[in-house]
């Protein structure tokens, strides 16, 4: 499995991106409900809370090899929220259950951390790549 980030689609205050988990097996399988998901700094240490789960029922989604599910990972953004912030420096997921995550370099600059409207939320897996 492989993970990545999409572009941001900003909105309404909003800064929304796919977390884009991929086949990369010789082997069709399935991923059901939420991935895991955490910022982290350059040693490694998480910063601010786990994300919460976005209201949404999960499904069963089936990936054929190199085919791929995503969710949407979203927050307030923090010039508008007020929220301390923070830039990580990777995403770390981990896929429905599996014990082994996957880090991702992060290039979107601050996120929330703390503080006024500082809730980071994720979706439920979905088949493909984006909205």
């Amino acid at each position: 499995m492989r993970a990545e980030v999409g572009r941001v689609d900003p909105g309404a205050g909003q800064r929304n991106f796919p977390v884009v988990l991929t086949n990369t097996s010789q082997r069709t399988c399935t991923v059901y409900g939420f991935p895991g998901a955490a910022f982290v700094d350059a040693s490694g240490k998480q910063l601010g809370p786990d994300p919460e789960r976005a209201p949404g029922s999960p499904r069963t989604v089936t990936l054929a090899p190199g085919k791929s599910a995503w969710a949407g990972l979203s927050f307030s953004s923090p010039e508008i929220s007020g929220a301390r912030t923070a830039t990580p420096a990777k995403l770390v997921v981990t896929p429905p259950d599996e014990r082994d995550p996957l880090t991702v370099k992060w290039t979107a600059g601050e996120v929330p951390v703390g503080g006024n409207a500082s809730s980071v939320s994720v979706t439920a897996l979905e088949p493909g790549t984006t909205p």
